[in-house]
């Protein structure tokens, strides 16, 4: 079992950021294996064309995570491994979550600054 969900934000995270790193791009398409290629939301992460739609989908993927951990059987030697997954993926989204909150707070805080300079200059 690989940590899809991480691999797929990755890939997202790095075409919306424009980071072009061939080897890390191959590793994670690696970690991710056919599932790149199968429908759902961890190969539309590598899709993403913006930070809303990326944490929309990985999101989704988590819906998915939790519904996999809750049918595994108790007895199932993965299930410490995907319980363990879910806490690191949860942080990851409450981490993506602050990232995209604090961009939008900077994007109106710029306006708001820019309206500060007007006041300050208002011939300019």
């Amino acid at each position: 079992m690989a940590c899809h969900e991480i691999a797929a934000l990755r890939l997202g995270l790095m075409n919306i950021l424009g980071i072009d790193d061939p080897a890390e791009r191959t590793h994670e398409l690696a970690e991710l294996g056919a599932a790149a290629a199968e429908p759902g939301p961890v190969s539309a992460m590598l899709r993403a064309g913006d930070l809303k739609n990326l944490s929309r989908l990985f999101e989704g993927s988590l819906v998915e995570l939790q519904e996999k951990v809750a049918k595994t059987p108790s007895g199932d030697p993965k299930l410490p491994y995907l319980r363990s997954l879910l806490i690191l993926t949860k942080q990851v989204e409450l981490d993506l979550r602050a990232q995209v909150d604090g961009l939008g707070r900077l994007y109106r805080e710029l306006e708001e600054m820019h309206d500060f300079v007007h006041e300050i200059y208002p011939a300019e």
